[in-house]
Formats: C-alpha cells, sequence, structure tokens
C-alpha cells in the first residue's frame, strides 16, 4: 500500500528537522530577550496561546517550540515589565473539529489575549472567523494554505508556497531566461492550485507560458508526471512539493535524461540538506537545480540568526526543531515580545494587545529579506522578498540575495506598505 500523502509529508518535515539540526550553531554571546536584565519576572501572567498541528501526519509543532524558548528567555530577563508570559500550546492534530476546539478553550477558557507561533494546516481556516469575531490577533509563524495569507486576523512571518514558488519561477525568468515552465504540485485546494496559479499568473505577466499539472499525492506516479511535463516541450520543471514527494520527481526526471534538457526549480521545502545527495550527483553537480528560500540561510552569522541559536540553545530543548519553521517561529515571538512591552503592563488585555500587533510596522531582522509587519486589511504577507540557492557539490550555494516576489496578487499589500511608508 501506497503512504498517503500526510504520511510522506511528515517524513518530509522530519527529514528537514533532522538534517538541519546536525549544522553547527553559530557562536553566539549570551541571547538577548525582552529586557535582557537578568532578572526574572514575578507578575501577573500574560496569557499567550497558540495552535500547531504536533500529533498526526507530521510535527508541525517547531515554530512554537522557538516562540516557547524566547517566551522563556524573556521571563528570565524582566518579562514584560516585570510581567511573565505564560505560553500555551494546543495541539490541533491535523484535525479541523479538534483546531476548533482547542481555539475555543484557549480564546473562551484560557482567555489569552494573543496568538503567537501558530503552524497549522488546517486551523486558519477553521478559526479565522472566530478569532475576527473575538478580536484576537494571530502572529502566526507558518503559513501554509492561502487562508493563512487571506484573513483579517492572521499574519504569518513566513512567506508561503505562492510566494515561494513564485520566486523561484522568477529566478527562472530572469536569470536563466526560462520561457517555458511546468508546474507540479499536489491537489490540495487552496495549496498546490493557489501556487501553481500564482506561477501561472506571474508568467503571463512576463510573457513566460507556463502549465500546471496538479496530482493525487497518495498515489504519485513520478515518471508519469515528468513525461506529461516533458509533453509541454519546458525549459525549466517546478517541484511545487514537499520534499519526499519531490525525491521521486528528481529521480525520474535523471532516468529519462533530462539533465541537459530542462532546470528543475522547487520551493523553500527543498531546502534541507539532505536532498543533494538523496538527489545524486547527476543532480548535484551543479548548474541544473535552483530553490527558492523564503526566509535566510539557517547557518547565515546576524543578529537575530545567532541570536535564534543562542535562545534555543539556553532556554529550548535539544529535541526543539531548527529549521525555517523555527526561524519563523522566533521571528513571531521576537514581534510580540518588542509589541507587548509598549504597552503600560497594568493595562495589558485583548483589546490593548489587538491594538499593538496590528500596530506592528516595520521589524528588522536579518532572518528575513524585508521588515515584517501585522498590517491592517484582509490580506497579510508581509514576507515576500527571498533569495534563491543552487545545489552544487553537495550543498547550497546561493545565486540571488534578497530580490522581491513579483506576484501580481501583491498589489493590495503593496499599496498598504506604501501608505504605512515601508516602501520608503
Amino acid at each position: 500500500m501506497r503512504p498517503s500523502f500526510l504520511a510522506m509529508l511528515g517524513l518530509a518535515c522530519t527529514g528537514l528537522a533532522s538534517a538541519l539540526a546536525t549544522m553547527p550553531a553559530a557562536a553566539a554571546d549570551a541571547p538577548k530577550c525582552g529586557l535582557s536584565n537578568g532578572k526574572a519576572a514575578t507578575g501577573q501572567p500574560i496569557e499567550i496561546g497558540a495552535i500547531v498541528g504536533k500529533t498526526g501526519p507530521a510535527d508541525f509543532s517547531g515554530s512554537a517550540q522557538a516562540a516557547a524558548a524566547y517566551f522563556n528567555c524573556v521571563n528570565a530577563n524582566g518579562g514584560i515589565n516585570g510581567r511573565p508570559i505564560r505560553y500555551s500550546v494546543e495541539d490541533d492534530q491535523w484535525n479541523p473539529e479538534t483546531a476548533t476546539q482547542v481555539a475555543a478553550k484557549l480564546v473562551n477558557d484560557t482567555k489569552v489575549v494573543g496568538m503567537v507561533g501558530n503552524s497549522s494546516f488546517v486551523e486558519c481556516a477553521t478559526n479565522a472567523k472566530f478569532y475576527e469575531s473575538t478580536n484576537v490577533l494571530v502572529i502566526a509563524g507558518v503559513g501554509v494554505p492561502r487562508d493563512c495569507f487571506h484573513s483579517k486576523n492572521i499574519s504569518p512571518t513566513n512567506g508561503g508556497p505562492r510566494m515561494s514558488n513564485i520566486g523561484a519561477a522568477q529566478y527562472m525568468h530572469d536569470d536563466l531566461h526560462v520561457k517555458r515552465l511546468v508546474c507540479i504540485g499536489p491537489n490540495i485546494p487552496n495549496v498546490g492550485d493557489w501556487s501553481c496559479g500564482g506561477i501561472e499568473a506571474y508568467g503571463k505577466s512576463v510573457g513566460m507560458e507556463v502549465k500546471t499539472i496538479l496530482f493525487d499525492p497518495s498515489s504519485l506516479d513520478a515518471t508519469s508526471l515528468i513525461l506529461q511535463a516533458m509533453a509541454f516541450k519546458p525549459d525549466a520543471i517546478d517541484f511545487n512539493t514537499p520534499k519526499e514527494l519531490g525525491i521521486p520527481l528528481y529521480a525520474a526526471a535523471e532516468q529519462q535524461d533530462l539533465g541537459g534538457k530542462v532546470y528543475l526549480t522547487a520551493p523553500t521545502s527543498h531546502y534541507d540538506a539532505s536532498v543533494p545527495k538523496a538527489i545524486g550527483p547527476y543532480w548535484s553537480k551543479g548548474g541544473r537545480v535552483f530553490i527558492q528560500l523564503e526566509l535566510e540561510p539557517l547557518d547565515k552569522h546576524g543578529g537575530d540568526i545567532d541570536n535564534w541559536h543562542a535562545v534555543l540553545d539556553k532556554y529550548g530543548k535539544p529535541s526543539d526543531q531548527r529549521n525555517t519553521f523555527s526561524q519563523a517561529g522566533y521571528l513571531a515571538a521576537l514581534a510580540a515580545t518588542q509589541a507587548l512591552l509598549k504597552l503600560d503592563p497594568a493595562k495589558i488585555d485583548r483589546a490593548s494587545v489587538a491594538e499593538a500587533f496590528r500596530n506592528i510596522k516595520g521589524l528588522k531582522t536579518d532572518m528575513s529579506c524585508s521588515p515584517w509587519y501585522f498590517g491592517p486589511g484582509d490580506e497579510h504577507n508581509a514576507t515576500h522578498a527571498g533569495s534563491v540557492a543552487e545545489i552544487k557539490d553537495d550543498a547550497f550555494v546561493t545565486r540571488r540575495s534578497c530580490f522581491a516576489v513579483l506576484d501580481p496578487d501583491y498589489a493590495g499589500i503593496l499599496k498598504t506598505e506604501k501608505e504605512l511608508h515601508l516602501a520608503d
């Protein structure tokens, strides 16, 4: 029996965490969080929540793990002007019904003033309207489906699969002069169709022909997909898949001896230290495979990247994931903490936190190519610039750094950024 898509996705996420966990952490000073005064917070706790998909097909909780470590560091360094953060993380078990139940628990029973570090495939669509009706704002760590980026009260710190795939296609067009591209993606509503549709829209804007092939991820026939793609006579093929579903596609492309005929590209999900060796020397010798990065390289040195390592080392657990998802959770906790510190600690409630979160206007960090903000309106995709790395000699080599991704749907977002003077 073939493994289900969700089971294979679990292997992909696990592979990413384990492979990148072997990367050496950057040498860093003592972690810096909150007031950085070395005094433990002892006041009335501030209730913050998160919902993640931990148990089920994959452990998708790395974002909240990093947020928890950061909040532990904040609490050991003065808290929010004396008040500690009590961080409650609930597991939706990849089940929409459970996602509804745990959201009600956090909002109605725990009475959280906000949510930080959410990371789930199901809860954005399930709970978006509930968050609006209860005035709860969510600084999500990882958004995947379209719903995470098109909800009034949810703003992720990552870029998302649509942004990542368009960025990959953009590099193909601009730097490698690709004229015809095929996007192969899973037939999952608001995931494969949404992100491949983004490439189609971008292609129309620059005169690049794009064909989308969606497949049932529970019955992947890699050879058939490659043959379908090649019937279009493309210059490039985009593997819009989790890593685990991508590896058979690389193998099928090698069997067809496509190395000198097409370029291969993929979103951030293929940014995994195990991928170069998994696809073998045929592809990893260089010049044929290019991966888009939503956030900056994990082994890059910089203030927040080094601090992320230091925070996890001291305040996290050895089992905590160290990947792009974890980076996104760190950024979510950092943004929330900076907003909370601006409030009168005696007057922190859901209304004041909602206003403070929505008014985050420019969090600059070396983890991301552009400042992060929450912003007004029903669209939230602050992270829409990234980099592209080539797979070469069993490693990733950056070929183009921090360029804006040109999604035609970003018109409203760009207008908002201009109004907030973030584009100046």
